[in-house]
């Protein structure tokens, strides 16, 4: 386990179907602000908030005087063990619309003080957001949602989401009103029912990241790897080229995968250089933009 001189306050909310929203709130060991700006990291598909080096990210970027939000989604299909995709049946119907509404409802208890540092005073009106891939895709939208989201970094990010669906899986769906994904790390055969690409289809003028890109005026990055085997770099120049934020910034990275060179579980000494690339850049992102 890296030391970054960050501490972890950890709990749960409620969503608005009332189901727990795990987090994850790192925060600097030492701080002698009245006040701490904030920056939500969301996971994306088939992920949680603790996959690979992802809460050591957090940390890491917590160190640099933020408060960093990491959550699980409340449809994610990780319940209390934190790690194991052991709530199937949540994450069957694991919509874009209750993403986007549990966002905004960690955006809603950081304002009330639900999630608090227990000490500094958490800027609420003024929140950095990261995600990753399909998290990514949410971030996006939920930019164009919350005006409180003033900045934004994107890591392997998805563009259109509705662009995703094989034949394989529409016809299932029609057939059958659910399709199954194998997952290749635990190699569970995970249910995706229908309402999940009915939600995707119906509202995808709100939904869809590349649809929203272009009513984000905050600064906005997106971070890429040019070898992603999961999803193209093409992602990222999309939303950069629809994004209308008059700083935004393409980052490519060459030669890594879809979660930089990261694997799960995470049990290095140091971060690959390709996720210490993200990183770094990720925290020069909000440093500059956010505190």
């Amino acid at each position: 386990m890296m030391d970054f001189g960050t501490q972890k306050k950890s709990g749960a909310i409620s969503s608005t179907e009332g189901l727990p929203i795990y987090y994850d709130c790192h925060l600097p060991e030492e701080y002698s602000e009245k006040s701490l700006p904030v920056i939500i990291f969301v996971h994306g598909f088939k992920g949680f908030k603790d996959w690979g080096a992802f809460s050591e990210g957090c940390a890491f970027l917590s160190s640099a005087g933020f408060a960093v939000v990491a959550i699980n989604f409340s449809l994610n299909g990780v319940g209390e063990s934190m790690s194991e995709f052991d709530e199937l049946d949540r994450f069957s119907r694991e919509t874009f619309s209750q993403d986007l509404d549990d966002l905004g409802s960690v955006i809603k208890a950081i304002k009330d003080g639900e999630i608090n540092s227990g000490k500094a005073v958490l800027k609420s009106d003024s929140i950095g957001l990261i995600g990753h891939s399909r998290g990514g895709h949410t971030a996006v939208t939920a930019a164009a949602e919350y005006p409180e989201i003033s900045c934004l970094v994107t890591w392997s990010a998805v563009a259109n989401y509705n662009e995703r669906w094989s034949e394989e899986m529409i016809t299932d769906w029609e057939s059958k009103g659910v399709t199954e994904i194998k997952n290749g790390r635990t190699g569970q055969m995970m249910p995706l029912k229908k309402v999940v690409y009915d939600d995707a289809q119906a509202n995808a003028d709100r939904l869809m990241a590349d649809n929203r890109a272009g009513e984000l005026a905050i600064p906005a990055m997106f971070i890429h790897s040019k070898g992603d085997e999961a999803v193209s770099y093409n992602n990222a120049e999309k939303l950069y080229q629809s994004c209308s934020s008059n700083k935004r910034e393409l980052v490519l990275i060459p030669d890594s995968g879809h979660t930089f060179d990261t694997a799960h579980p995470f049990e290095e000494d140091d971060f690959p250089e390709a996720f210490q690339q993200v990183l770094r850049r990720t925290k020069q992102w909000f440093t500059d933009n956010l505190l």
